[in-house]
């Protein structure tokens, strides 16, 4: 019974992996705004029956393939983060790592990436997933996510995020450096306000 059931969550997998490399080869070809479900059962040798089992639609592909990196990331991450490092230094590190994973994706990511320049909806219709991400990183970072704070810090960091992910985009080094000069200059400066703001809180509380 078990050998079943990992077999079915393998094929499941496989069906899920193959509709995205699928959708991303066909947006490098094609351009993703003219690349329909038909087209991508077609290219990853599934039905659309199969494909609609995994997929909302084209967007939750897209979203298919963050989950993946999220996954990626975490799986080397510790439930008990390490108390030596910042909560910006881990976020860095947590960052740089879906940065090179999604590398592996680099050229379709730049096509969609593109088609979303001229189609702006999509960026609001993923913004909601990248948030989910961005929550996930920040909980593996260490960070509280809970409350009105909890929203801010998410709400920031996928600015953050989004900022980023545009110059490494055009970031060709194997190694990133761009990218990752970037990244560092962003959390800095999210940390220096950070700090800012809790400064006034605490001079404001001394003066009442």
């Amino acid at each position: 019974m078990a050998a079943k059931t990992r077999k079915k969550k393998d094929e499941a997998r496989d069906i899920r992996v193959q509709a995205i490399e699928a959708a991303l080869s066909l947006a490098v070809e094609q351009g993703w705004e003219d690349v329909t479900l038909r087209d991508v059962a077609a290219r990853s040798g599934v039905s659309l029956e199969e494909l609609r089992e995994h997929f909302e639609d084209r967007a939750d592909i897209l979203c298919a393939l963050g989950r993946m990196i999220d996954k990626s990331v975490l799986a080397h991450v510790s439930v008990d983060p390490d108390e030596e490092s910042s909560v910006r230094e881990r976020l860095f590190d947590l960052l740089m790592d879906r940065f090179e994973a999604l590398n592996a994706y680099r050229v379709g990511v730049k096509s969609v990436l593109r088609s979303f320049r001229f189609d702006p909806k999509q960026i609001v219709i993923s913004l909601p997933h990248v948030c989910r991400s961005m929550s996930w990183m920040l909980e593996a970072a260490g960070a509280d996510t809970a409350g009105i704070s909890g929203a801010a810090k998410v709400a920031g960091l996928t600015g953050i995020y989004i900022k980023v992910l545009r110059v490494w985009a055009e970031d060709e080094s194997p190694d990133l450096p761009k990218t990752m000069a970037a990244l560092d200059r962003a959390l800095g400066r999210a940390e220096a306000a950070v700090n800012t703001l809790k400064g006034q809180g605490r001079r404001s509380g001394a003066e009442d």
